[in-house]
């Protein structure tokens, strides 16, 4: 450790720290631009000179390594005039934008350059212009306002991993672009709106439609995959307006994937917003007595083992827990939440998680990933394993469609299961081994197989021990996990889904289950939808429920880790619609099977006593491997190739299939390039 003293403040700072990161111990506020926590230094915007003793003129503090015993002044007359002429050289060709820039107001060049600019500009030729870019249907460009930071590039090469951007020309001339003009492709390209300290880049959906003082700020979760990344939802009256993420270090650090940030504008698209029943072969719209009645005289006239329920992707925690209860009140032992037809084995909570932890993957040495393509289900964490592959001495290898892209080299041992053994020598060899076995790798015959496959080749080289976990299941949205948590399968006798599709029930609750086939279900099979959009499963109900998305809630979610996390309702559903809880709720007591708890403290302690990962909301415990004995296989593991889960990842959901913004997303990049070659 090395002392430096910072304007008379003596703080202790690691070997090899900059001053900056000195002066910010020290709680000393240094401007710059082109300095990002997460990105690697660059040195050139110079906001942040500083004096240090002894040094012959000011120096740039975020290049600057301390030496033990320095001593640093941030606010003298010479650090001031310093800072002062760097800022009118930034001014020298920034336009005067202010007051039509969708950055005004959140912009790190409008703020430095009050607090630590001039109040004059001794430049008055004519200023340049560029040319702005076309980079795709997401990000919208203004490049004249670019300083030249570099922050983009740098994301773009070190985080992203798809080093799209760069410069070009030297200069006055120099600019900022793709060098042939074509769509950025990374599927974090809405992370470059953050880090842009100017107006140059900014959100194309968002442009000109409002400022930020106008918004109401909602704390919140994305579910749109796995990940959980904790998220801020921007609303004014009854829409939302931009979705930006929130720092958790533990999670999604400060990134976030685009689909999650970039189809709101599905949430006001091809909403249920009042019930609907059908009668006479159409559906018609219809009040809450009217739908309950409905459900009510045909499930009454049933047994319990011909009624089933099955939770979609997106259905939270309470409504989940809800509809178990709701069910177990009517004796029916017929629930599924898997209706991807995964073979995941519920009896064990490490069967299904993300057992290392997101963070943990910083720990691991070794990985092997099965089945999944994890740039495209869950792109916040495939930035965190390219960030532990650019730490160094990190081989990784996939099973799966050859061709895959995952931002980092990896070795293709081959398209199917029995390629796994091919990299068991690299594991063995390491401290920390990781497997990663994806959702869609389990949505086929032999998928209790290949589970357990995965599972015994974790036990064999090493990555299950008492003080390490290396088996992953990695998930695809942010409702299942929770699903599986509260023990929604099939109970003794229940049946699962395909079972239940197949003919096996006579009336089937559909929560929020919109990822099959409508036409899977049996003919004369009675369905309840309850879900907030009309999408295809809403088609074949015979009643529906309008219920709220994850921004119309307060409600628990739970990520691939087992990390139980708190959305917040951001606006109200549109018209009739409910919370998915609270309809069930109404339901049960109109037809005399009150569930007991009616508000949402109550309802959450039953939430706490079910599962204790509900009781930790915020945390998860990272524990190793006590018990080596694996899931069950029933059934041989087969030669067929994996086929991967979201051959288009920009319409993955019901949310972003409304969306319109997606679905130029979709357009513009088609499907998946391995899934293309294949």
């Amino acid at each position: 450790m090395a002392k430096v003293t910072v304007d008379g403040i003596e703080v202790e700072v690691p070997n090899g720290a900059s001053v900056l990161q000195a002066c910010e111990a020290a709680g000393k506020e240094v401007p710059r631009f082109c300095y990002h926590e997460r990105l690697s230094v660059a040195g050139n915007c110079r906001m942040c000179l500083v004096e240090v003793e002894k040094a012959p003129k000011p120096v740039a503090s975020c290049a600057y390594p301390v030496n033990d015993g320095m001593k640093v002044f941030t606010d003298t007359p010479v650090v001031r005039n310093a800072r002062r002429g760097v800022m009118e050289f930034l001014l020298i060709n920034h336009p005067l934008d202010c007051p039509i820039c969708d950055q005004g107001g959140e912009c790190d060049l409008q703020d430095q350059a009050y607090a630590f600019g001039s109040d004059a500009s001794r430049y008055g030729e004519p200023k340049r212009a560029v040319k702005d870019k076309d980079i795709g249907p997401l990000i919208k460009t203004v490049m004249t306002r670019c300083i030249q930071c570099t922050r983009c590039v740098r994301f773009s090469a070190e985080i992203a991993g798809t080093p799209e951007l760069g410069g070009t020309n030297r200069g006055e001339n120099m600019e900022i672009g793709t060098y042939v003009e074509k769509a950025l492709t990374s599927e974090l390209s809405g992370n470059l709106i953050d880090i842009c300290p100017v107006g140059a880049l900014t959100s194309r959906p968002y442009a000109f439609v409002s400022r930020p003082w106008e918004l109401k700020k909602t704390d919140s979760i994305d579910v749109l995959d796995a990940v959980g990344a904790n998220i801020r939802v921007d609303a004014r009256g009854p829409e939302v307006l931009r979705i930006i993420p929130r720092i958790n270090e533990a999670v999604n650090e400060e990134w976030m994937a685009d689909r999650g940030r970039f189809s709101f504008d599905g949430l006001k698209r091809r909403r249920l917003d009042r019930p609907w029943v059908k009668k006479d072969g159409k559906l018609a719209p219809a009040t809450w007595p009217e739908a309950f009645a409905a459900i009510a005289t045909k499930l009454s006239a049933l047994p319990g083992d011909r009624i089933g329920a099955i939770a979609g992707a997106l259905a939270d925690a309470e409504s989940v827990l809800a509809l178990k209860d709701l069910m177990a009140a009517y004796g029916s032992a017929n629930l599924d939440c898997r209706e991807d037809g995964a073979t995941i084995d519920a009896s064990r909570p490490d069967f299904y998680r993300f057992n290392s932890t997101i963070a943990g993957i910083d720990e691991a040495d070794a990985l092997l990933i099965i089945g999944s393509d994890v740039r495209r289900e869950a792109p916040v964490l495939n930035a965190r394993i390219r960030k532990r592959w650019s730490a160094g001495k990190f081989p990784v290898a996939y099973v799966g469609p050859r061709g895959l892209d995952l931002t980092y080299p990896a070795q293709h041992l081959g398209v199917g299961p029995d390629a796994m053994q091919g990299f068991a020598e690299t594991l063995k060899a390491a401290q920390k081994p990781m497997i990663i076995l994806g959702r869609g790798a389990l949505q086929r015959a032999d998928g209790a197989a290949v589970l357990a496959a995965a599972w015994q080749l974790a036990a064999e080289t090493g990555a299950l021990t008492p003080d390490w976990h290396g088996f992953n299941l990695l998930h695809l949205f942010g409702g299942q996990v929770g699903a599986l948590e509260l023990g929604f399968v099939p109970g003794q006798g229940g049946k699962d889904v395909a079972t239940m599709l197949a003919g096996g029930v006579d009336a089937l609750w559909l929560l929020n289950a919109d990822g099959f086939d409508p036409a899977r279900i049996a003919a004369g099979t009675f369905v309840i939808y309850q879900g907030h959009h009309g999408d295809a499963m809403a088609g074949r109900a015979d009643v529906i429920l309008p219920g709220a998305a994850y921004t119309e809630k307060d409600a628990t979610w739970v990520n691939t880790e087992g990390r139980a996390q708190r959305g917040r309702l951001a606006i109200f559903p549109p018209g009739e619609a409910k919370e998915d809880w609270r309809i069930i709720r109404a339901y049960s007591e109109g037809v005399g099977k009150t569930l007991s708890y009616d508000d949402m403290h109550a309802i959450r302690a039953r939430l706490a006593a079910t599962s204790p990962v509900f009781a930790r909301v915020g945390e998860v415990a990272r524990v190793g491997c006590t018990d080596p004995a694996g899931p069950a296989a029933n059934g041989a593991v087969t030669g067929a190739a994996f086929v991967l889960p979201l051959p288009v990842y920009h319409q993955a959901d019901v949310i972003s299939r409304a969306s319109d913004v997606m679905a130029q997303c979709a357009a513009t990049y088609g499907p998946a390039p391995a899934l293309a070659a294949e």
